[in-house]
This record gives C-alpha cells, sequence and structure tokens, in this order.
C-alpha cells in the first residue's frame, strides 16, 4: 500500500495518478475522509483517556461516563478502520513520470526489436502439431478439467534445461536460488498488495485453511525478509526462485484455451530484487537487461514493450514486458514482465532499510521480473526451431543441459 503521509501530502498527484491508471479519483477522496475521520476519533479517544488518568477516586461516576463514552468511540474507531484500510488497498502505486500513458494494452509502447521473425522455407506448424506426441492435453482434461496439461518425454528435458540454464546465468550476478511454497496466508497475500488478484477471482483458494496458491514465485519470495530491517550493507539482496503458479485466468474464458499458453497450472523462474529506495529505477534496468540476455542466448526474436499506465501491474510503479515472436500466429506474445513496486509491498510486509550514520530508516524498494515462463517459452522454442521434418532444434545455449541436438516431434508420431 502507499504510505498515508504520503497521499496527504500529495493528494493531487496519487489522484493524478489513479486517474492516469483509468480508476476513479473518488479512490483517493474515499480514503482522505475516512482517514480524517480516523485520526479525528484518535484525537478525541486518547484525550478522553487522558482525562479519566487525572480523576481521584471519589470521581467514580465520572470515570464510568467516560469509561462508557471511550467504549463507544472505540467500537466506531474499528468499524472506520476497517474502511480505511479497504480505501487504502484499493489504491494503485503511482506511476513514474516515464511510464507511458495509456488505458490498456492497445496504448502500450514498443520500444525495440531483437532479432528477425523467424521464416520458413516450408509450411511451418504449430507447437501443438509439433510436439502432440509430448503435450497430453486430453487426458489432463479428464483426469484435472480444461487448462491443464501432461508435459512428457524430451519436452520435460528441456523445461529443466532451461531451469537450470536460467539459474546457472543468474547466479554470476549474485541472485540466489530458492525454490519457495507455493502457498500463502491470507493476509500475507494481501499484504503483498495482492488484493485485485484476489478480488477480480483470478487466486485459487483453500477455504479450509485460509490460504491461497501462489500467481507466482513472487508472492512467497517477496515475504521472505517480512518484519525485517535490512542494513546498507545488505542491499541489493537478489534471488531466482523456480515454482508452479496457479491462476483460474478470470475473465479470458475461450481464450487461448486449447494449449498450454493460458493454463491454471504453470512453471516459472522469476527475479526478485530488496534495493535501496534511491536505486531501484536503476535495478529496474537491471533486471530488464538480465531478462534480455537469457532471450538474446536462446536465439528468439523479441520485442521489449514499456506497459502504459492503464495496463501496467496494480502493484508496480512501473513496467517492461518482452513479448517473444510465435510464427505460427505472425505476431509477438508476452513471456517477460519486469516491474517495479517500490516501497508498495514493503510497506505491507513491513521490511524496511536502515541507511546507518543516524538516517532516518524508510522501507526499502521492491522488484520482480519473469525469467523464464516455461510453458510460453516451450512454445516460442518448438516454434521457432523447428525443422522441415517435424523435430526441434535444441538452442545452443540448452544442448549441454538437453544432452541432444535435437528432439523429435511430429515425426515421431506418424
Amino acid at each position: 500500500m502507499l504510505d498515508p503521509n504520503f497521499i496527504r501530502e500529495n493528494k493531487e498527484v496519487v489522484a493524478k495518478g489513479v486517474q492516469k491508471r483509468g480508476g476513479s479519483q473518488s479512490l483517493t477522496e474515499d480514503f482522505i475522509k475516512t482517514d480524517e475521520s480516523w485520526r479525528n476519533l484518535i484525537t478525541e479517544v486518547e484525550g478522553l483517556r487522558a482525562d479519566k488518568n487525572k480523576l481521584g477516586k471519589d470521581d467514580r461516576e465520572e470515570s464510568k461516563k467516560l469509561k462508557e463514552r471511550i467504549k463507544e468511540i472505540e467500537d466506531k474507531l474499528k468499524d472506520i478502520e476497517n474502511k480505511r484500510i479497504e480505501f487504502l488497498s484499493k489504491i494503485p502505486n503511482v506511476p513514474e513520470e516515464r511510464a507511458p500513458v495509456g488505458k490498456d494494452e492497445e496504448e502500450n509502447v514498443a520500444i525495440r526489436e531483437v532479432g528477425k521473425p523467424t521464416k520458413f522455407s516450408f509450411d511451418a506448424k504449430s507447437y501443438l502439431d509439433l510436439a502432440h506426441n509430448m503435450i497430453d492435453i486430453e487426458k489432463a482434461a479428464e483426469v484435472s478439467g480444461s487448462r491443464f496439461a501432461y508435459i512428457m518425454g524430451d519436452l520435460v528435458l528441456l523445461e529443466f534445461a532451461l531451469v537450470r540454464f536460467v539459474f546457472d546465468k543468474l547466479s554470476k550476478y549474485g541472485f540466489v536460488p530458492v525454490v519457495p511454497p507455493t502457498l500463502i496466508k491470507s493476509d500475507v497475500m494481501r499484504k503483498m498488495g495482492k488484493t485485485k488478484f484476489i478480488e477480480e477471482g483470478d487466486a485459487f483458494y483453500v477455504s479450509e485453511d485460509d490460504l491461497y496458491l501462489v500467481g507466482t514465485a513472487e508472492d512467497t519470495i517477496g515475504p521472505l525478509h517480512m518484519n525485517q530491517t535490512l542494513g546498507k550493507e545488505d542491499l541489493p539482496i537478489r534471488y531466482v526462485g523456480f515454482s508452479s503458479a496457479f491462476r483460474r485466468e478470470a475473465g479470458s474464458y475461450g481464450k487461448d484455451a486449447g494449449g498450454i499458453l493460458r493454463v491454471h497450472q504453470f512453471d516459472k523462474v522469476e527475479m526478485f530484487s530488496f534495493t535501496e529506495p534511491t536505486k531501484s529505477i536503476e535495478e529496474n534496468d537491471f533486471l530488464l537487461e538480465r531478462q534480455e540476455d537469457i532471450m538474446k542466448d536462446l536465439g528468439l526474436p523479441y520485442q521489449v514493450v514499456h506497459i502504459c499506465t492503464g495496463d501496467m501491474g496494480f502493484t508496480a510503479t512501473n513496467q517492461f514486458d518482452i513479448e517473444t515472436w510465435i510464427p505460427s500466429e505472425g505476431r509477438y506474445r508476452e513471456t517477460h514482465s519486469c516491474s517495479n513496486t517500490t516501497d508498495y509491498q514493503a510497506r505491507g510486509l513491513n521490511i524496511k532499510f536502515n541507511p546507518g550514520d543516524g538516517e532516518k530508516t524508510e522501507y526499502v524498494h521492491m522488484l520482480n521480473a519473469t525469467g523464464l515462463a516455461i510453458g510460453r517459452t516451450l512454445i516460442a522454442i518448438i516454434e521457432n526451431y523447428q525443422t522441415k521434418d517435424g523435430n526441434i532444434m535444441v538452442p545452443r545455449a540448452l544442448k549441454k543441459y538437453v544432452g541432444k541436438k535435437e528432439i523429435k516431434g511430429l515425426q515421431a508420431s506418424n
């Protein structure tokens, strides 16, 4: 969440930020009004407590009246505090000045293209045609329902080759490998700023245990330093995590439902950084560079897109996406995201930074970036590295991990 003091002192900036994202300025007004009422009640109840403490033993009647009045105000205070927190949680992060202003994905800005879209001298196939012997959607539907898949055979080797490749590559930059939990307490999920993810019905919920399945490894890597104060010598802290992730994909019924592009369960490698407040913009650019290094090593054509204010993540102040060329569709599709959430998540999680030298303690800044969305990267590799005879060449960077130069695709079932 945003700093309440920042909202009070910068009402117009926050309201403009909400407006840039396509939200209503009443969000800010609702919080300001509720916050003012909340602070007035606190002042009143503290005054009454002070008056009660001044009373002597002979002022029992007056003490009783004050006690009843204090109880009455405290009850009001609980209700208004809940409303205050609710309004605060609905105010998104304020966009950076460099973030392009726009209402939706149509107004995102392509910054650059790297590599030329793949062209073939033969009729190219889709990934489902090429790898149908290694992707079993039909059996998964019988077992688990729609939007699930069995990944099998050499495609599994390719998946874990991708994971090891990224882990090895990022370790050179001090990223600490982590396999985080895939279930998270509901209050911690909200502290991560994932209220919108929950309220839009995109999160899977285990009601008996009050736990959510993570929508990305970010959800449980972020709280790793919850309720801690980090020193200047500790930062930056960088993690690279691998986990399965789960999303209902609410609102996308029927869209991309026939394959593994948009599924309920998928595997993902995630980068996550904790930085000094003055260095998060620099870290945002650093994480994007790491993403591009990965893509260049894999030899996949892609474009970098600056996400506009109306399309960026709720907790983000700036966001870049990488979109990879998918030959069967003749277009780029999103495979990576890279976001700076500044202190928005850190405030909810109470992760602070002590700069030393007697300076005031602040909240750290937190950033997340996709290392690889495995399913989408598999699609891109299968299609961009297909051969005329229906097989799939293994990218050079992955050969030592897969242990072969080529994966048998379409021809294996003929």
